[in-house]
């Protein structure tokens, strides 16, 4: 399959070599992106629903809507059976998410989205963290044969 677009290409192999743990943090990082054009779009305006432009209006609405699908696919890989107590909190916190982001999208609330990208920042930064350490253990446990003997 010959791709016409190298970056396109690029992005499909990182997302298919990617262990469970980076593709969550991609998941995060593709968040905080959205949050960061939604933050720009709002700008630092008291009354940003009466200032904002027809079209930051439209555009905001979708990178507050990209960001819920992203939460939202966060939402569906979480698995209640191995992650007990903590998956439900997950769950809990990415609904509370959606809804704030929902309710920042109707008032265009800038301390909402503020509020809702430093908790996946936070999130972000404890998955990174997770991320090195299994695979530092997975490097001092190989899986495969020893050609030590």
């Amino acid at each position: 399959m010959a791709y016409t677009n190298p970056i396109s290409a690029y992005r499909e192999t990182r997302v298919r070599t990617a262990s469970q743990g980076q593709l969550v943090i991609m998941l995060y990082d593709e968040a905080l992106r959205q949050l960061d054009k939604s933050l720009d779009l709002i700008g630092s305006t008291e009354n940003a629903a009466s200032r904002l432009a027809p079209t930051k209006i439209e555009n905001l609405g979708k990178t507050i809507i990209k960001t819920q699908e992203v939460i939202t696919e966060l939402m569906v890989s979480l698995d209640f059976d191995k992650g007990g107590e903590i998956a439900k909190n997950l769950f809990a916190l990415y609904t509370w998410f959606n809804q704030e982001l929902f309710e920042s999208n109707i008032s265009h609330d800038a301390k909402r989205i503020t509020k809702v990208r430093a908790m996946i920042a936070d999130l972000r930064s404890a998955w990174v963290d997770i991320a090195a350490r299994t695979s530092t253990e997975g490097m001092a446990n190989p899986q495969g044969f020893s050609i030590s003997g």
